[in-house]
């Protein structure tokens, strides 16, 4: 493997792109990541890091050029950290976020399929409807150097809104009038921490100012100026955030002026946001994955859809005018009454909606026999939780359609869906954050055949002695106990197992299984000991 030093220069040619959209090439062997690379290309390169088993560098010069390459747009770029492609033409960052989608879901998912398809956005300009500018301790607004918190002043952002950055200007140009102090974070003082503006098809912008504190100085003026440099401002509301972290938003907000949300249309329905509430930052490149989810579901009219992590409710309703009844489960308080308001406004009546995390929601309707059709999960980056995973497969739905913004964590939970007999049918990448390295894919999985390697497990319910039922509590209620007061998930086999130990009827053929050579699992002792609980509970031994 190559001796590599620090500011060594080296010839190399890249030969693809990293998960960051590094390029990539090797140098005697080991891999190096190259600031700056572009597929195809010759170049000279300088070594800025050399690890155990990788090291970086940056392009000093292009002997043979890509066509891929092309002359970066933005002042700002590379200082700023907002763009990660800006030197590569659209058809390529295409090309490189498809295939880091498929590498993803064959590497780490052990998927044999292919992504053939990536939707392009219609705009790679100006595209976020949703603004959030620091601001520097000198008062300037704009977005951090890539791996730090330096504030780049940036205002006229390509990616951002004309209305976001008319907002940031007239906001910065208040702190310099008035000598309020910007926030500190080495030091935790100042004011204004960030400049929030969410912006609607429409062109309405929706301010929000976070504060450490509870106040600004001149706050009428300050909505005045706002409104004068964004007439089509529709609210200007203050957020309280006085804690030490990297979260933008506090927890209290306090209205100045107009009202506390913005409205905007998507895939033909009309949203009320809330400042926190989450809502795709890119609404045209939305509405084509939320179809292509749609399309996914294979809906017609008679199913019961279940969308965890479902946000304002934005893919609960779009699956709702396809099928009979939509569940919509999401933790946020104020997104869930944005739900329940969306469905109102665009006449939606087969949708509802329940506040609460997503693994206890699953839990909660798998142990209260809930069985849907679909489901449709859209997490956080980090992607399901285990837990997750097993209630979904709990359900028993013929289809899983899985929105995911990290293809490696989407790849992680594919394996393990695959552990539980879902089988990845069809793969779609989607560009929802162009110019971004952030690459978006929308899955189908469906019950498979399952490896003949394996044992199967069957039993069943036929011949089930329904007397035990007349006399404490079903096997739904003990299920229900056992996850309430001891967090576990039990399965009817094991409740039948516990109860025969106990001398309870529960039929003779409740927990055989078909196949004469098939093995049938014991009850852990720690569901055991849960499952005894609940018979004592219910005064059946």
């Amino acid at each position: 493997m190559a001796d590599l030093q620090k500011n060594q220069l080296h010839t190399i040619t890249v030969t693809g792109y990293s998960e960051e959209g590094l390029g990539v090439a090797r140098i005697d062997g080991r891999v190096v990541f190259i600031h700056g690379g572009v597929r195809g290309e010759r170049c000279t390169v300088r070594i800025m890091k050399v690890l155990k088993n990788v090291a970086f560098a940056r392009v000093e010069e292009v002997l043979e050029a890509s066509p891929g390459r092309q002359a970066p747009d933005c002042p700002h770029y590379p200082a700023c950290g907002g763009c990660d492609f800006r030197h590569l033409a659209y058809a390529e960052e295409l090309e490189a976020k498809r295939q880091r989608v498929e590498d993803a879901l064959r590497r780490i998912g052990g998927a044999e399929v292919s992504v053939t398809e990536i939707l392009a956005s219609p705009r790679t300009a100006g595209y976020r409807n949703k603004s959030q500018f620091p601001v520097s301790p000198e008062g300037l607004a704009g977005f951090y150097r890539a791996r730090s918190h330096q504030v780049i002043p940036a205002t006229d952002c390509l990616l951002q809104s004309p209305q976001a950055g008319a907002v940031a200007r007239a906001v910065e140009g208040c702190l310099a009038d008035w000598n309020v102090p910007a926030y500190d974070e080495e030091t935790h003082t100042g004011l204004l921490r960030h400049i929030f503006v969410r912006t609607g098809a429409a062109g309405q912008a929706l301010v929000c100012l976070v504060v450490n504190g509870d106040r600004l100085p001149r706050e009428a003026e300050l909505v005045g100026r706002i409104r004068e440099a964004c007439p089509d401002t529709v609210g200007v509301v203050l957020n309280e955030n006085t804690r030490r972290t990297n979260v933008v938003l506090g927890e209290h907000y306090r209205t100045l002026w107009g009202r506390d949300f913005l409205e905007d249309t998507l895939c033909g329905l009309t949203f009320r946001i809330a400042i926190p509430a989450f809502y795709q930052v890119n609404r045209l490149q939305a509405e084509r994955l939320y179809e292509k989810a749609a399309e996914l579901a294979g809906l017609t009219g008679e199913e019961t859809v279940l969308d965890l992590y479902c946000g304002a409710g934005t893919i609960t309703l779009v699956m709702a005018r396809r099928a009979k009844r939509a569940i919509g489960a999401e933790i946020v308080p104020e997104a869930v009454e944005n739900a329940w308001e969306n469905a109102r406004r665009n006449g939606v009546a087969n949708a509802e909606f329940f506040c609460g995390d997503a693994a206890a929601v699953a839990a909660k309707l798998a142990a209260e026999r809930l069985r849907p059709d679909v489901v449709v999960v859209d997490p956080p980056r980090k992607g399901l939780e285990e837990s997750v995973v097993a209630s979904i497969a709990d359900m028993a739905p013929e289809r899983v359609v899985y929105v995911s913004c990290d293809p490696g964590t989407l790849a992680r939970d594919v394996k393990r869906f695959a552990g539980r007999g879902y089988v990845l049918r069809q793969a779609v990448a989607a560009d929802l954050f162009p110019r971004t390295k952030h690459a978006e894919t929308v899955v189908l999985l469906s019950k498979g055949e399952i490896d003949s390697k394996k044992v199967r497990v069957e039993f069943s319910l036929e011949d089930m002695d329904m007397s035990g039922f007349q006399k404490g509590a079903t096997y739904e209620q003990i299920k229900a106990y056992v996850l309430e007061h001891s967090g576990l998930k039990v399965s009817s086999l094991y409740i039948s197992q516990i109860k025969r130990k106990c001398g309870l009827n529960v039929g003779q053929n409740y927990n055989l299984s078909k196949k004469e050579d098939a093995k049938v699992p014991q009850c852990p002792p720690e569901k055991e000991a849960a499952i005894m609980e609940a018979l004592k509970h219910f005064q059946m031994t």
